[in-house]
This record gives C-alpha cells, sequence and structure tokens, in this order.
C-alpha cells in the first residue's frame, strides 16, 4: 500500500509532517493531563488533612481542563488534516486508475473484467481511504503515546510495569491468534465483491434476455449462490472479530484490579503513594489503547493491502499499445495499406487471421465479407489501433500506424462500430461527440446518415435527451446516429465495422448514396454481411478460416470465388445477380 504514498504531493506531505507535529502536542497534552490528576488526587488528600484550601483543588482543575481542551483541540485538527490527506490522495487514485484505464488497449481491456474495474476504482480505493485516515491518526499516535506512556510507568513502579507489560502480552497473543484467522478471509473480500459486482451486472445488462426466457429464478440462484458466498465470509470475519471485544474489556478490566491489587500491597509498605497509583493507573490505560489501535491496524491494513494491490495492478499494467517518441511525417493523404499483416490475439493458439495484403487509395471503398468468426471486424480495428498486427505492417497515409501518436491516427479516421453506443447526453452531444459542436455541421451529418428524420419528431429535436447507452432509440436509430457522429469529424478515412446491418435495405442505400455524395474524398473501408451493401465496392476482400480467398470487384468475384458466390446466392437470386 505505501506504493501508492508516492501519488502524495508537496502539500501532503507537509500537512503530514504538520500531523506529526500536532499528534506529539497531543500526546504531551495528554500525558500532562495524567499527572494534572495526581495533583489533583494530591490537592483533596491536603484539603482533608486541612493542609490546604479548595482554591488548589479549583487551581488544579483548571490546568487539567486547559490541557484537556488543548489535548481535544489538537485532536481535531490532526483528524482534519488526515481526512484532507486521505481524500486527496484517494480523488488522485480515482483520477490515475480512470486515466489508465482510458490508455488501455483492447487487450489490457480483456485482461480485466468491467466488474473488477468498477470495484477497483469505487470499494479498493474507499478501503484504502479510511485505511489512510486511520493511519494518520492512530499509527501515528500509536507508538508515540505508547513510548511516551511506557517510559512514564517504568519510572513510577517496576511491579506496576510488570502489570501492564503482562496484560499487553497477552492482548498482543490474542489480537495475533485473531489476525491469523481472517487476514485470508479479508484477501478473499475483494475476489467475492468483485464476482458480486460482476453477476449483478450480467443481469441489469441482460435484462430482456433474462425475461424472454423466463430465466429469473436461474438468474436468482447465480446471485444468491455469490451473495451466500460474500456473506458467510463477512459472517466468519464478523465473528472473529467479535471475541475482541470481550478479549479487549476482560484485559482492560483485569488491569485495573491487578493495578489496585499491587499498589494496595505497595501501600501497605510504604513504597508507594495512592495518587502515584491513580495516576499508575491513567497511565496503563494509556499504553493498552494505544497497543490496542496498533493491534487495530494491523488487522485493518490487511484488507487495505489487498485493495492497494489491485489498485498497484492497474496503475502497473504495462500498455501493449504506445505512442513513438518522434512520429513520422505522412507522405500521403487518405490511404490504407496492409503488408503481409497476421493477427494472433494474446495467449491465443493460432491466428485470427494471416497474410493479408491490400491497399486502398484516397476516395476508394474496401469491403470485407466472409462467414462468422473469419477476422473481418479484428482486421479493420487494426487501422485505429485498436490492437497491434502481430506481423506484418498497417501503414496509413504511408506510415506505420505504430509510428504514430494515436492521437493523430484517430483524427483521421471516422469510426462507425458493429454495436451503435451512445451516451447520456442531448443528440447534438451525441453526433458532436468528437469535438464538434458547429450545429450546422451537426444538422448535415444528420441529414447524410439519414437520422434528421427521426431527430425532427422527438420532443426537442436536437436538443433531446439520450439515455445511457441510448435505450430510448432503436437499434436502427443508433446506428444512424453512430454514422452521424463519425460523418460530422469529416475525418480522411471511414471504418463501418457492420454499421449497416440494423438498416432496412432502403435507409442502407439511401446511407450509402449520401456519403459517396457529400464525403468524396474519404476512403471507406466497410464489413458487412449483406452482399448489397457492398456490390459497388472499388474492391472486394473476401475471408474465409483467416485467410483472403478472394479479391476484386463484386463481378469479378462472382466469376472466380466459390465462397463469394455462395454468399451472394445465399442473399440474392440469380436473376438479381444478373448470372
Amino acid at each position: 500500500m505505501f506504493k501508492l504514498y508516492k501519488n502524495l504531493k508537496a502539500l501532503d506531505w507537509l500537512l503530514v509532517a504538520l500531523i506529526v507535529g500536532i499528534t506529539v502536542a497531543q500526546v504531551y497534552f495528554t500525558m500532562e493531563l495524567t499527572d494534572q490528576i495526581s495533583a489533583i488526587v494530591g490537592a483533596i488528600q491536603s484539603v482533608s488533612l486541612g493542609l490546604g484550601s479548595t482554591s488548589d483543588i479549583w487551581r488544579e482543575g483548571g490546568i487539567m481542563l486547559a490541557f484537556a481542551a488543548c489535548s481535544a483541540l489538537c485532536q481535531v485538527a490532526s483528524g482534519i488534516a488526515a481526512s484532507f490527506v486521505a481524500s486527496r490522495l484517494s480523488a488522485t487514485l480515482r483520477s490515475k486508475v480512470y486515466a489508465k484505464v482510458e490508455s488501455f488497449s483492447m487487450a489490457e481491456i480483456n485482461k480485466f473484467s468491467t466488474a473488477t474495474l468498477i470495484t477497483r476504482t469505487t470499494n479498493d480505493i474507499q478501503q484504502v481511504h479510511m485505511a489512510n485516515i486511520l493511519i494518520l491518526r492512530m499509527l501515528i499516535y500509536a507508538p508515540i503515546m505508547a513510548i511516551w506512556a511506557i517510559c512514564k510507568i517504568n519510572a513510577s513502579s517496576g511491579e506496576l510495569t510488570l502489570a501492564t507489560a503482562v496484560a499487553v502480552v497477552i492482548l498482543i497473543i490474542c489480537i495475533a491468534a485473531i489476525m491469523l484467522a481472517v487476514m485470508p478471509k479479508f484477501k478473499l473480500m475483494q475476489k467475492l465483491t468483485d464476482r458480486l459486482n460482476g453477476v449483478t451486472r450480467e443481469n441489469l445488462t441482460g435484462l430482456r434476455v433474462v425475461r424472454a426466457y423466463n430465466a429469473e429464478r436461474y438468474q436468482e440462484k447465480k446471485f444468491s449462490k455469490a451473495n451466500d458466498a460474500f456473506t458467510n465470509t463477512q459472517l466468519f470475519t464478523g465473528r472473529v472479530m467479535a471475541l475482541m471485544s470481550p478479549i479487549m474489556m476482560l484485559v482492560m478490566n483485569g488491569l485495573p484490579l491487578a493495578i489496585y491489587w499491587i499498589g494496595a500491597s505497595l501501600m501497605n509498605a510504604n513504597q508507594i503513594e495512592y495518587q502515584t497509583i491513580v495516576s499508575f493507573m491513567t497511565l496503563a490505560s494509556q499504553v493498552i489503547m494505544a497497543f490496542l489501535m496498533l493491534l487495530m491496524m494491523f488487522i485493518l491494513i490487511p484488507r487495505a493491502q489487498v485493495a492497494a494491490k489491485r489498485i498497484n495492478e492497474v496503475l502497473e499494467t504495462p500498455l501493449s499499445i504506445s505512442d513513438p517518441e518522434t512520429e513520422e511525417q505522412p507522405s500521403e493523404v487518405g490511404t490504407v495499406e496492409f503488408r503481409d499483416v497476421s493477427f494472433r490475439y494474446p495467449d491465443a493458439d493460432a491466428d485470427v487471421f494471416e497474410h493479408i495484403s491490400f491497399r486502398a487509395e484516397k476516395g476508394q471503398t474496401i469491403a470485407f465479407i466472409g462467414s462468422t468468426g473469419s477476422g473481418k471486424s479484428t482486421l479493420i480495428n487494426l487501422v485505429p489501433r485498436f490492437y497491434d498486427a502481430t506481423e506484418g505492417e498497417v501503414l496509413v497515409d504511408g506510415v506505420n500506424v505504430k509510428n504514430l501518436k494515436q492521437s493523430t491516427l484517430r483524427s483521421k479516421i471516422g469510426y462507425v462500430p458493429q454495436k451503435g453506443v451512445l451516451f447520456s447526453g442531448t443528440v447534438a452531444e451525441n453526433i458532436g461527440f468528437g469535438g464538434v459542436s458547429d450545429m450546422g455541421a451537426i444538422e448535415e451529418a444528420a441529414r447524410i446518415a439519414e437520422a434528421d428524420g427521426f431527430i425532427s419528431e422527438m420532443s426537442d429535436g436536437y436538443a433531446s435527451m439520450i439515455s445511457q447507452g441510448g435505450k430510448n432509440v432503436s437499434g436502427g436509430q443508433k446506428q444512424r446516429l453512430s454514422i452521424a457522429r463519425a460523418v460530422a469529424l469529416r475525418p480522411e478515412i471511414m471504418i463501418f465495422d457492420d454499421s449497416f446491418s440494423a438498416l432496412d435495405y432502403k435507409t442502407d442505400k439511401k446511407v450509402r448514396e449520401n456519403l459517396k455524395e457529400h464525403l468524396t474524398g474519404a476512403t471507406n473501408l466497410i464489413v458487412a454481411q449483406r452482399i448489397g451493401t457492398i456490390m459497388d465496392a472499388d474492391k472486394i476482400i473476401v475471408l474465409d478460416q483467416g485467410k483472403a480467398v478472394g479479391e476484386g470487384t463484386h463481378k469479378e468475384l462472382l466469376e472466380n470465388c466459390p465462397v463469394y458466390r455462395e454468399i451472394a446466392l445465399s442473399q440474392l437470386s440469380k436473376e438479381e445477380l444478373g448470372l
């Protein structure tokens, strides 16, 4: 967990030093308070023997109250400073984890599940936050208090010091046994939290499918299994931790009995005075409390340590895709080229596709078609560098994509994913998501994507709200808004990853005609399942089992590519294909 402290800023370290100083002052006032108790007892005894006046008691009591007030003020000040430092660190960690996740390529995203990333950003950082507050308060206060009190106790009476030492040893042994029992469970708790979040998220995102298949009972069983595992672990740790309270009470009540018993014997032997015993009692309780604080910290820190380790796993994950130190300047405009490219997912046994080569010139339309799992979507995901090619080179504007900054590369590309993704906000904000704020450009993009019709029918037009994930629009509307978002950027290269699948044939044809008319200079890369969507492409590449088995125009492939011909005949008749 201490690795995370490198994220503390200069102001935070200054406040930590201030907390140490305030804590020393707090311990000083607390120690003086114990001495003042002895002074008050002495003053009371003097008055009872007629050797003093009540004004002495009032004076000593006033000093005692002053020390108590100073100690309380120091405690409040250190608490506020500790909360400030811990909150700033938590805010920094949340920002860094979020930024790190944003920099992940798809390879790193697939390494962590969505549920665990959410847990690490929220629950784990909250665990670290609480631990840091306790560390800055207890872990600084307890050792100073223990050492100071032990020194004062040892100077008072060796016999009473021995009784206190025995009580501390018993306490340490009992708490250590409890720690050994619960520490493995604390480590398990975070994993069970991930699992619970994962099951909950899966159920909520797939709610319509669950209801459609009457699978509510099945999902309830899955949730109950995860919930019961989490609950049973919590119950176990709770039951074991419940033993701490009686042990603490036994030690804290047994120690005063031992002190009074030993002290009475010493008083009878005239070796100690009563006020010394009273003062010693307060000091002994401070020692016990200090050790209890330390032991509590050693119980709480392991769980926070697990959380910190999980946070560090995210922060220290090496990026498989990074920007070059120096960016190569493009020598062409709007070109995409694959040179003997092969790709394999991390830890996979075989390539998704291999030895793919083609070149798209500025303004050309290159289409990819093939059976499910042939690698079409994966192939075009190499262009915006969501993954890096395992072998070969991918070039954009004549430059290997690895030699371009990711921001530069992606500023050239308008990407429309297979599944239309919308964000909570207005229609205009979703279309202008890439940084387009001009309403004229937004409306023009919507017209090109054939989205202006249904937008105008919405209650507030372009100011109408889109719910998270675009749940209040249909699949076809999502795709058209996604296309409009890419068009609004006016990019050099347009990538359509099966982005017309939810459109009817008429709208599909109209959108493609609009794109051809208004984005004349843009290079189009289209993945599609419909023959009708790609018939007019300048070049069609046919993929089958990870290999390019055909390349050419629609007519050429009908004649010389059996795989393409089979796909075409499965969708259209011979008459429609002109055969």
